[in-house]
């Protein structure tokens, strides 16, 4: 009876969560940065990735739990396009005379800042242990931030997305992150309703798309037996 009972106290102390959490190091922080390609759906460009240019950010992560974090993120991407092989194009002023009125073309870029809340489908960590954490998870995001284009103004836009990481090393993050900007602007492109058709919210106003292969590295490691929340 007794070695019944020390076995069975020797099993509960290997399984007790303080066993196996602290094979799993809980981290605050990630920075890094992600490279890909963007586009903007506005007067110039009504396809999707149609003149596609580069994109590249700086990420600042803070995760909340395994399934849940806030991202930060400033961007740039480039905004190209033209009205060589639009079906129909009015210019915003129609004072302009001969080639000029009926030829439109940009290339500029797009500052964003952008703050979104992730939801990680299944809990993130490098060691599964009894938490189940998984090393690759897909999430959704979505939140609010701000975007400047040097063809046209400041304005409010609100992101929202999809994304997959892969934990590939105890600290190091490997993603792939699509995400839509909804903007309040028509000037992305420069040009302001050049069909004369009048908008409201974000009807008829200029958006953005950036795909993006990200890298980050975990930072600032929560001590597990000296912070107890």
């Amino acid at each position: 009876m007794r070695q019944t009972v020390y076995l069975l106290l020797t099993f509960l102390l290997l399984c007790a969560p303080g066993a196996e959490a602290q094979d799993e190091v809980v981290y605050r922080l990630e920075l890094g940065a992600g490279i890909g390609g963007g586009f903007s759906l506005n007067d110039v460009n009504s396809k999707w990735y149609g003149k596609t240019g580069l994109a590249a950010d700086l990420i600042a992560r803070f995760p909340l739990n395994p399934r849940m974090a806030i991202k930060t993120q400033l961007a740039y991407q480039q905004v190209k396009g033209s009205t060589d092989n639009a079906s129909r194009f009015y210019p915003a002023n129609p004072s302009v005379s001969g080639v000029d009125r009926l030829s439109y073309s940009v290339s500029g870029g797009l500052f964003d800042l952008s703050g979104m809340y992730e939801l990680h489908f299944l809990p993130y960590g490098y060691e599964r242990g009894y938490q189940g954490y998984r090393r690759i998870v897909p999430y959704i995001q979505m939140g609010v931030g701000l975007c400047y284009a040097t063809e046209g103004k400041l304005s409010l836009q609100l992101p929202f997305g999809v994304g997959i990481k892969y934990k590939i090393a105890p600290r190091l993050n490997l993603g792939l992150d699509w995400t839509m900007h909804l903007t309040l602007t028509d000037k992305i492109d420069g040009l302001d309703a050049p069909l004369g058709i009048s908008s409201s919210g974000f009807r008829n106003k200029d958006h953005y798309s950036q795909t993006l292969i990200t890298l980050t590295y975990d930072l600032n490691p929560k001590c597990p037996t000296c912070n107890k929340d």
